[in-house]
């Protein structure tokens, strides 16, 4: 709970979780969004790596190399794998995948397949539903069958769902399409800091019926 408080603040702090109103790529309205790229100055993308850093090695898994889904995973994923080597002599190589498929020099749809290990970690900012991590699972699936995706990282867990199914069941990883997911925090965090702190009060009953309706847990009241 630490770490967790350490990172709603530090987060507050840059304006990385605002409130409002947002419209989200899944269409959703939502009062709240989590901006990473708030984070985008070389003090706070150290402190951000650490986070993630730190994430990681409490995981006790065992991995070969990290992916960073773009946009926003990328810098996460090289910050990260920077502060791994730095703090824990972990020497880690990372990869990301591209929007459009290039045909020509370096080809194909990720940079660089050719570090690619078998056992790979997933970096990301967000996770709402996972359909852009899904879609990124089934391009590294096509370009290899050895490629073993072991967990999805991520700042910021949403706990959402899709239609009503959920589309990444925590710890089950041994499961079809079905990963360990691991966040430094997720909205439930915000509701009980925001509560505790008696900061941004009128937000929280928003948020909280927002959940109500798209999460994928049973809100506590």
């Amino acid at each position: 709970m630490h770490l967790k408080k350490k990172f709603i603040q530090f987060a507050l702090k840059n304006q990385a979780i605002q409130f409002g109103n947002f419209k989200l790529k899944s269409g959703r309205n939502s009062p709240y969004f989590f901006n990473s790229s708030c984070f985008y100055t070389g003090k706070n993308l150290i402190k951000l790596g650490k986070f993630y850093a730190s994430l990681i090695q409490n995981s006790k898994i065992n991995f070969d190399s990290l992916f960073g889904l773009s946009y926003k995973g990328i810098p996460i994923a090289a910050t990260t794998a920077m502060i791994l080597k730095q703090k824990y002599n972990l020497n880690k190589p990372f990869f990301f995948n591209r929007k459009i498929f290039k045909n020509y020099s370096e080809k194909g749809i990720l940079v660089d397949n050719n570090c690619i290990k078998n056992k790979i970690i997933i970096i990301d900012d967000v996770m709402t539903s996972g359909k852009t991590v899904n879609e990124s699972i089934k391009v590294m699936n096509s370009i290899s069958s050895e490629i073993e995706i072991l967990a999805i990282f991520c700042a910021f867990d949403r706990k959402e769902n899709e239609n009503n199914k959920i589309k990444y069941k925590i710890d089950e990883k041994n499961q079809k399409n079905s990963y360990q997911l691991f966040s430094i925090i997720n909205i439930i965090d915000v509701i009980e800091f925001l509560k505790d702190k008696k900061i941004f009060t009128k937000h929280i009953k928003q948020i909280k019926n927002y959940y109500k309706k798209y999460g994928s847990e049973i809100l506590k009241s």
